[in-house]
């Protein structure tokens, strides 16, 4: 260590007030005269070794970490939390910074510790933002989840694949004696013969509003006269599983962690619908056909007598180890922009859970054209990018009065993986500047020059100009 560069008065000054001393009393200890500690501990004069070796040894102290040299991080420190735009008209400068570390280092190492504590109390703001807005992370001040949300949850920890469900369901066609040209007829002659149950399509003026119903005391299957073939098939698959699998439901049902009776019944009805799923669609027939025509949904769909929406659930669920899908994510979003189902299997997409989901998601625009598929590149704000299509379904009504429900189907993938879809032939997939920049959710997208928000993000305060008009209200923002 160089005598004329040891400035370390900050230290002496702070190890003296650390002993309670005045400057005299340090002077007289350490050999020196009390004017020249002073100008030690105004740097003015530097700390010799022979002095730092002399207070090493009056006051025990470790030579080496007194004398390291923290001032540098200090300002290190101090230009990370004055270069947050909060500070933007405080026209701090790097000389002031210097100085505070120099001269009142507790000082910068408070003003450093307030800082991260309100970057904490921030980070933890928009984490609860994030928890309200996406329930996928709803895990917090003990409330409890709705039904809905636990069953969600539920389907994605379990990655939307259930392999004991698979195998019976592939078990079914060899037992049943079905056949893929007339599944709905093959499999009503085995409910009847396994289970003494008869099958019986019934007019809307009896069903009312429901489309299926299992009358135990006649042992009945009754299905509306408003559901497609698929539908029928579908309805029909799902009594199938809780009336022949029952065990198997169970034991999947009591894996979830869930904190309602009406979350453990949903679940053994989504759990119903999933095996009705890959009895319509077998794993390894349909995985094959999904690969030979790209992930061609229409195709998929008449191949197996299918519906749009029940296909697009379909892709989501081929995780089988060593025989896996592409990883998709799927929504059903109504008018209004309620998501009433989502489940992702790629990596870093993550659904608005509570509120609208972004505008910007093409998710959106389906009800415009309906009936027509529609893709979208699209870039979250930490840049992973996405490829997605998007087209509106319809759910029987009960006729004039009652007309069909209307809903968007949207699947997607990571870019990497976008090629494997027929529906991005054509499209420059590297061009990243084509791409839509889309968010969660307008409360916690961090994009500040979007003109679709109709809200500021909460870790943001409206910057308002009365004198200014945008085109939206929200863009005009400033970091609180």
């Amino acid at each position: 260590m160089s005598d004329k560069k040891a400035m370390l008065g900050h230290k002496v000054r702070r190890l003296r007030r650390d002993l309670k001393m005045t400057q005299a009393q340090m002077a007289e200890e350490i050999g020196v005269s009390p004017s020249y500690l002073n100008l030690i501990e105004a740097n003015q004069r530097p700390l010799t070794v022979p002095l730092l070796l002399k207070i090493a040894s009056v006051y025990g102290i470790d030579m080496a970490s007194f004398a390291e040299d923290d001032e540098t991080r200090l300002v290190a420190s101090l230009r990370e939390v004055f270069a947050d735009p909060l500070f933007e008209a405080g026209d701090i400068k790097a000389q002031d910074m210097k100085e505070v570390a120099a001269a009142a280092p507790n000082l910068g190492h408070a003003i450093v510790s307030m800082y991260r504590a309100y970057r904490e109390a921030r980070e933890d703001l928009g984490a609860l933002a994030e928890k309200v807005a996406d329930r996928d992370k709803l895990q917090v001040m003990g409330a409890q989840a709705f039904p809905q949300e636990e069953v969600s949850e539920f389907f994605q920890a379990e990655q939307n694949h259930f392999p004991d469900l698979e195998i019976a369901a592939e078990s079914l066609w060899i037992d049943g004696d079905l056949d893929s040209g007339n599944l709905y007829g093959t499999l009503s002659a085995h409910l009847q013969k396994k289970h003494g149950v008869r099958v019986r399509l019934m007019p809307i003026d009896v069903m009312g509003g429901a489309i299926c119903r299992y009358d135990r005391h006649s042992k009945r299957v009754l299905i509306s006269e408003m559901l497609d073939p698929a539908g029928r098939t579908f309805q029909l698959a799902s009594q199938a599983a809780l009336l022949g699998q029952a065990a198997l439901l169970d034991a999947a049902v009591s894996r979830g962690s869930f904190s309602h009776d009406e979350s453990r019944r949903l679940a053994r009805v989504g759990l119903a619908n999933y095996f009705a799923s890959a009895l319509m669609m077998p794993y390894g027939r349909f995985l094959t056909a999904a690969k030979e025509v790209r992930y061609d949904i229409e195709i998929l769909s008449r191949r197996f007598v299918a519906s749009f929406e029940q296909v697009c659930h379909r892709l989501t669920a081929l995780q089988r180890p060593g025989a896996k899908g592409v990883p998709l994510f799927f929504a059903r979003v109504d008018p209004a922009g309620n998501m009433s189902k989502r489940f992702s299997a790629a990596p870093g997409f993550h659904f608005a859970r509570f509120g609208g989901a972004c505008p910007r998601w093409h998710v959106h625009d389906a009800f415009r054209r309906p009936g027509e598929i529609q893709t979208q590149l699209a870039r979250m704000p930490d840049g992973t990018a996405f490829f997605s299509i998007v087209r509106t379904v319809e759910k029987p009504g009960g006729g004039w009065k009652q007309p069909a429900r209307q809903f968007a189907v949207a699947i997607g993938c990571d870019l990497a993986h976008a090629a494997q879809l027929t529906y991005a032939d054509g499209l420059d997939l590297s061009n990243m500047e084509a791409a839509t920049p889309i968010g969660v959710n307008c409360r916690v997208c961090p994009r500040l020059d979007c003109t679709q928000r109709a809200f500021p993000p909460l870790s943001h305060r409206l910057a308002v100009d009365e004198h200014i008009r945008g085109v939206s209200s929200y863009v005009s923002v400033g970091a609180v």
